[in-house]
């Protein structure tokens, strides 16, 4: 679960004021507005990347408001991917695992594990240079899931792909959702994605967040 309460924050100019909702647990939010409204900032305040002057952020039961970082359950697509230009996908994948200094063993047999899901077992060797934006996008997702989040947070993962290519990552999302039982907040500027994978769709606009059912099924 997802729960915001009364999150205000303010940096140059621009605010986000008394931002309240939330996604249930194994939901799966999809929040747009226009370039600007201020999307990107809400999901870094979530993950913990900037500071809310008021208010507070539930994921689960706990009250992360003012956790780092990497104590709040999170896994984070940011735009692009932002892959690592010096690693291969095999240490993209088993980089937070290996951050958490976990078992050799069981960071190959994740990594194994999660290149099959995503269909990119082919490509563990080769590094970001030599990647479509679609095999970009499975490594970066691979990545999120690696250390096993409660929650997933994407920030306009489809956005540089072409049609085909999104498409058939939609559909990889939905299962994935599904499959890992994780708790989502998917930024888009595309209905497209709202309508194939909201179970609840945000909006935000004016600094100020409303809600609705979506329209995918679970």
């Amino acid at each position: 679960m997802i729960r915001l309460e009364n999150i205000s924050w303010r940096a140059s100019g621009f605010s986000l004021e008394d931002i309240s909702f939330e996604v249930p647990a194994n939901g799966y939010g999809v929040l747009m507005g226009k370039t600007g409204s201020g999307k990107t900032s809400l999901v870094e305040i979530i993950c913990g990347l900037r500071r809310p002057t008021s208010g507070r952020i539930f994921l689960g039961d706990r009250d992360v408001t003012r956790d780092a970082p990497n104590h709040r359950g999170i896994g984070y697509v940011p735009q692009d991917g932002a892959l690592f230009s010096t690693m291969n996908v095999r240490e993209q994948i088993g980089f937070g695992l290996r951050i958490r200094r976990e078992d050799p063993s069981t960071i190959a047999r994740t990594v194994d594990d999660l290149a099959a899901e995503m269909g990119i077992t082919h490509l563990l060797d080769r590094k970001p240079a030599g990647l479509s934006g679609g095999e970009k996008q499975r490594v970066a997702l691979a990545r999120a899931l690696s250390v096993k989040p409660a929650v997933l947070l994407m920030d306009e993962p489809l956005s540089s792909l072409d049609e085909e290519t999104q498409i058939s990552l939609i559909d990889l999302l939905k299962r994935t959702q599904q499959e890992h039982r994780v708790t989502v907040l998917h930024v888009t500027h595309s209905r497209r994605e709202a309508d194939a994978l909201a179970s609840v769709r945000l909006q935000i606009e004016g600094g100020k967040v409303s809600s609705s059912p979506g329209n995918a099924t679970r």
